[in-house]
């Protein structure tokens, strides 16, 4: 997993409410274990037309939304069945975090599990960024995880929150099972303190 420390990017804005785990990554895909090119079949049915054309009218097929490191979108995001295929679809095709009013809990979890950062912000400050990047929509955004902040260019900010356990594993560019194996030397003399 790699490290997360501060992302300065553009943003792809996607204002859609409930926006489900099949829509971000249809079920006919989830029959992979590797995680390499599901990026490409990222929001699939909304980017490509029936004939397997972009669709000129979706977001992610615009020219601005390329190399885009941030998605903005609607509220409960993530929310549906349970699929870590989502932030692996996510991070695939190049987002490292994605910024909402609310997310599913569970897709939040595993967002955080695989190194996508859920950036939750209240509904002024959601405004605030649709107003600005609807002005300037190239426009980039900071973010600093270290402060848990969230930074415009015209230096306006606003912290959001995360677990501290979260935090940690991003900084350090490590998951759950990447935490325990840093700490093994001290688990080996536990573990032989407790045989005497």
């Amino acid at each position: 997993m790699n490290t997360f420390t501060t992302l300065t990017s553009s943003v792809v804005v996607l204002p859609v409410n409930d926006i489900d785990t099949d829509q971000i990554i249809p079920a006919r895909f989830l029959k992979v274990t590797d995680k390499n090119g599901l990026g490409d079949n990222l929001f699939f049915d909304w980017r490509y037309l029936p004939g397997g054309s972009p669709n000129p009218d979706f977001v992610l097929n615009h020219s601005e939304s390329k190399n885009a490191q941030i998605l903005l979108v609607g509220d409960n995001f993530g929310c549906g069945s349970s699929r870590e295929h989502a932030p692996w679809a996510l991070l695939g095709f190049g987002f490292r975090a994605v910024i909402a009013t609310s997310f599913a809990d569970i897709f939040h979890n595993n967002a955080l599990k695989n190194g996508l950062l859920p950036i939750t912000v209240d509904a002024d400050w959601y405004q605030t960024l649709l107003n600005t990047l609807k002005t300037s929509p190239n426009a980039q955004i900071t973010i600093n995880l270290a402060s848990q902040e969230l930074i415009l260019a015209d230096g306006r900010k606003t912290n959001f929150p995360i677990d501290p356990f979260s935090k940690s594993c991003l900084l350090r560019g490590v998951d759950e099972l990447g935490y325990l194996l840093g700490l093994e030397e001290q688990i080996s003399i536990y573990e032989q303190s407790a045989v005497r």
